[in-house]
């Protein structure tokens, strides 16, 4: 059983240049204030994946408006030669734990159900990466479809 949260609004951004982070007097790529409230917003916790060291993000936005609501998942030195998607549950920046911290901070008042199902994948990941050696086939297999 899959739960969701139908009630929960998320914005999903992409951030292709991170340059575009700074404001432009840093750096030329760097949007304006009014663009990066546009898409960040003014107020709203933000949950950012990177595939680097957090501490990089937290600098680049500095003086941003209310940086301190971004919270950035990324590299923390967790791992080993083990699978694509083991690599990325060591370091706490899965699709679950993603999932779970965005239900965190939006403080989403029916997460429990979703927050449980993303900590049963977890487990079930673990215990099938350490049987198997290689990723479940709901992750290895996993395609996006269009609905």
């Amino acid at each position: 059983m899959v739960y969701h949260a139908p009630s929960l609004k998320v914005r999903v951004v992409n951030v292709v240049d991170l340059m575009c982070l700074p404001p432009p007097i840093i750096h030329p790529h760097g949007l304006e204030e009014s663009q990066f409230i546009e898409l960040f917003t003014a107020a709203k916790p933000v949950v950012f994946a990177f595939h680097g060291y957090q501490r990089a993000v937290h600098a680049i936005i500095h003086g941003r408006t209310n940086a301190e609501r971004f919270h950035v998942r990324g590299f923390i030195d967790e791992g080993t030669t083990t699978t694509p998607f083991d690599m990325v549950v060591r370091n706490k920046m899965s699709r679950f734990h993603l999932c779970i911290e965005a239900l965190r901070r939006s403080g989403y008042t029916q997460a429990g159900p979703l927050t449980e199902w993303c900590e049963e994948m977890l487990a079930k990941h673990q215990a099938y990466t350490r049987e198997h050696f290689e990723d479940m086939p709901e992750v290895r297999d996993w395609v996006w479809t269009v609905n």
